[in-house]
């Protein structure tokens, strides 16, 4: 095995929490490929530098909670840096589901004392295209937004 590239691999992953797929790619870019590569990740794995489960809570608690992105943009951004189906379940349990309606809700009236268009109608269609794109269910945010503007 390659000690300087296990080394680079292992300060990459004791920065800031890695999907095993970005170590992948940081190996390949190190000119590790294949079965030294798949050697050096069980290692990481081993010594707890690497760790999806890990990475999945802290990615969906932080992006609720700091970006307050909605579950399917957080479970989407999960898929798409290859989290296995497990560690995306483990990291969904960390959104509490009171404080996800609370969450929802604050930035729907927010959002509402920002629109200053006087239509009623384009004033929900301005609410639910934003939580939308926020990542919130489509359910939920018509139920939040056909409450708040009666």
């Amino acid at each position: 095995m390659n000690k300087e590239a296990l080394i680079k691999a292992a300060n990459f992953c004791a920065y800031q929490e890695r999907t095993q797929k970005e170590v992948r790619e940081k190996l390949a870019d190190l000119a590790i490929y294949g079965d030294e590569a798949e050697e050096m990740i069980v290692w990481l794995i081993e010594n707890n530098y690497l760790n999806e489960e890990r990475f999945a809570k802290i990615f969906a608690g932080s992006k609720f909670r700091q970006k307050q992105w909605g579950r399917l943009k957080i479970r989407q951004e999960l898929k798409m840096r290859g989290v296995s189906d497990y560690c995306l379940r483990v990291g969904m349990n960390e959104i509490n589901g009171d404080d996800y309606i609370e969450t929802l809700q604050e930035i729907i009236e927010k959002k509402a004392r920002e629109i200053k268009d006087a239509d009623k109608l384009v004033r929900k269609q301005k609410l639910v295209r934003f939580a939308l794109s926020r990542g919130f269910e489509q359910d939920l945010v018509f139920d939040m937004v056909k409450n708040l503007l009666k």
